[in-house]
This record gives structure tokens, C-alpha cells and sequence, in this order.
């Protein structure tokens, strides 16, 4: 097992929720305070920082906080030490501890916090509520000499072109002939200078997401026998790698919103709900939306959903829910806690996965600014 460093460990937390995907403009992201250039042993991965989460990390020798609400959310006009927020900064440089923070990104990754929140609730036949982010597929049509198609098709699978759903290595090839000329300068791999030269070759067709272009490109070349191979690329009016904030499912079986609210209370793990619409209601499609979600009620609406998931819910946007027959079970913005448990699993799961010796420390201090009476 090897010591990572910092920078070894957000590259590898940025595979699965990339910074690329974030859906709030201007979201502070990305390293807040310190510096990734360092060894890391323990990490400690927590919804919020404050002062306690702070002496939590140090009194557990956490070099490194994931956290998924921005320690800075607002630019800073001063860093005064007699401030709360300032003292906090303070606390964490004195002590070498760098934070981390994934925000809107954590929301749409698929396996972040609205698919926790998801799968804490029970949801099947699970969709994006709201499209926030894809890619275009792109084709890459090469022509290579026989001899070599299987070397350059291997290359081309193993840098993630040819996966379409769930199939991989997926091409298609056409047999031809191919002409040219070496001029003086070449080094050709087939033929001699100044001779025309005619040779059997395969034409590969493969599609891969734009942003593995450069990648594609690279195994191609470092793959290719040829000193200039000849190929084709282009952009294809087809969307991959579609993400998007929220989630809309089914429950395991009907429920009325009473009920429902009350599943949502234990599998949230929270004391109360705030609740729109008539309990005694049949409810089975669930839309969720992790944190501040008022502004998407037309779009569970849109969507199917009988009851809608979320937190921060305002008075006169619950008004609006209730006209157009839309139900709300509000549990608070706090059970984005859920990434807690589910972001140091995955983490846990990528560092085995490559001998990284790192531990990931689930914090334990309760941020729930809100006391329930």
C-alpha cells in the first residue's frame, strides 16, 4: 500500500464527482483552505466545518476535510482572527489541516447525495429529476494496415472509446486499400521514398464522450505504426454522459403522504417534517432534491411525482406547491448528512482499489443548527 498525497486523493474524488458537473454558477469548489501537496493518512469527510469539526480533525490527525458546504461560500473582503469565521480559518492553517469542498457537483454525481438520499428512501426505477449537465459523442474513423487493426482497437477500448450503455469495445470496421507517397524527411513504416505505395488496411470506427478526446487521440497515436496515421473526427448530435440535480422513482408500494412522511422521518433519521397536502393522499412517485430544492416544484410536477423531497422549503413557493396539486415532505436541509457515510464508503472503495493507504474518518459532530422542541 503507498501513501498518497493530497492531490493523489481529490484526483481520484474528482473521477466520480468532477468539478465539470457542478450546476451552481460561481459554486466554490475545490480546495478552500491549505494545501494538497502533502502526505495524507486520514481524511475526515463531513457535511459542514465549523470550530468543532475543526478540533474534531485535529484531535483525530486529519490532515485533509471533505466537506460538501464550502467553508468560504462568500468572497472575503478581510481575514480578521477576532471574527468566527476568521478564527476558524486560523485553527485550521496553525494546525496543517487543507479542506476540500464539493458542493453541487456531490448534488448531481451519480452516486452522490441525491442518489444517497434515494436509496436511504427506498426509491426504484430511480431518473434524473433535472438535466443540468451532458456531453456530445464523438467518432473517430483511423485506417490502419491489417496486421495492426486488433493492437489499435485494444488501445482505442482501453482509453474508453466504443462504450455505448452497457457495452464496451464496441467498433465497427470496413477492409480497403490504402495509397501514398513517402517525401524526402519521411520515415515511412511501409514502403520506400519517392515510391507510390498501395497497402490493405482496416478503417476502425469508434464513439467516445468529447471529454476523453485528447485521451482517445493520445492511445491512437502512441498505438498507430504509422508516422502520420490518417483518421477522421467529428461530433455526433448525440448526447452521453447525461447528468442532473435530483432524483424521481417509485416507492416499494403505495403509501399515504402521512405514512410516506413518517418513512421519511426514520429513513432520514430526523425528529419532524414539514408537510403540503392532504395525509390522508395516496402517494407512490417520489421526486427528491437534496438541500434547497424550491425552485424545482414545477419540475416534479413535470415529472410524475405525487410527493416532493426536500428541504429550506419556503412559505409562499408551499403555497404554490399546494395549487398545482403538488405534495411536500420538507425534512430539513441538514439530511444531506446522508454524504457523510456514502462519501467515505466510496472513498474507502477507490484507495483499496488502488493501494492507497488512507483512512476515512466519518465526523461526528452533529452541524443541525436547528433545536426541535
Amino acid at each position: 500500500m503507498k501513501n498518497p498525497n493530497g492531490n493523489e486523493i481529490i484526483q481520484l474524488f474528482e473521477s466520480w464527482s468532477p468539478k465539470k458537473i457542478a450546476c451552481m454558477e460561481n459554486d466554490p469548489i475545490g480546495l478552500a483552505i491549505g494545501t494538497l501537496n502533502k502526505e495524507i493518512t486520514k481524511v475526515l469527510v463531513t457535511l459542514d466545518v465549523n470550530e468543532q469539526v475543526a478540533d474534531e480533525a485535529i484531535n483525530k490527525g486529519c490532515q485533509l476535510i471533505i466537506a460538501h458546504h464550502p467553508p468560504i461560500f462568500r468572497k472575503l473582503s478581510n481575514l480578521r482572527t477576532d471574527t468566527p469565521a476568521g478564527k476558524l480559518y486560523e485553527k485550521l492553517i496553525k494546525n496543517d489541516i487543507a479542506v476540500y469542498a464539493a458542493h453541487t457537483n456531490l448534488d448531481v454525481a451519480e452516486g452522490g447525495v441525491n442518489d444517497l438520499l434515494a436509496d436511504a428512501l427506498k426509491l426504484k426505477n430511480r431518473e434524473i429529476l433535472e438535466k443540468t449537465y451532458n456531453e456530445y459523442l464523438m467518432k473517430l474513423a483511423v485506417f490502419v494496415p491489417d496486421d495492426y487493426a486488433d493492437k489499435v482497437r485494444v488501445a482505442l477500448s482501453k482509453a474508453g472509446a466504443g462504450k455505448i450503455g452497457n457495452y464496451d469495445s464496441c467498433s465497427f470496421s470496413t477492409n480497403g486499400q490504402g495509397r501514398f507517397r513517402a517525401l524526402e524527411g519521411a520515415n515511412p513504416f511501409i514502403g520506400d521514398i519517392g515510391e507510390m505505395e498501395k497497402t490493405d488496411e482496416e478503417k476502425i470506427e469508434v464513439v467516445f464522450p468529447h471529454s476523453i478526446k485528447n485521451k482517445v487521440l493520445k492511445a491512437l497515436l502512441n498505438a498507430h505504426p504509422y508516422e502520420e496515421p490518417a483518421y477522421d473526427i467529428y461530433t455526433l448530435a448525440v448526447e452521453t454522459n447525461i447528468m442532473g440535480l435530483g432524483r424521481i422513482g417509485t416507492l416499494q408500494q403505495p403509501m399515504t403522504l402521512r405514512e410516506f412522511a413518517e418513512h421519511v422521518k426514520k429513513s432520514l433519521n430526523v425528529p419532524c417534517v414539514r408537510v403540503v397536502g392532504n395525509t390522508d393522499e395516496i402517494v407512490s412517485k417520489v421526486a427528491v432534491v437534496g438541500g434547497d430544492g424550491n425552485k424545482y416544484i414545477h419540475s416534479a410536477k413535470r415529472a410524475g411525482a405525487d410527493v416532493f423531497v426536500t428541504g429550506d422549503m419556503y412559505f409562499h413557493v408551499a403555497q404554490d406547491a399546494q395549487s398545482i396539486g403538488l405534495n411536500i415532505v420538507d425534512p430539513g436541509h441538514h439530511v444531506e448528512k446522508v454524504m457523510i457515510k456514502g462519501v467515505a464508503e466510496k472513498m474507502e472503495q477507490l484507495c483499496l482499489e488502488k493501494k492507497l493507504a488512507v483512512q476515512f474518518i466519518q465526523s461526528e459532530i452533529n452541524t443541525e443548527p436547528f433545536i426541535f422542541l
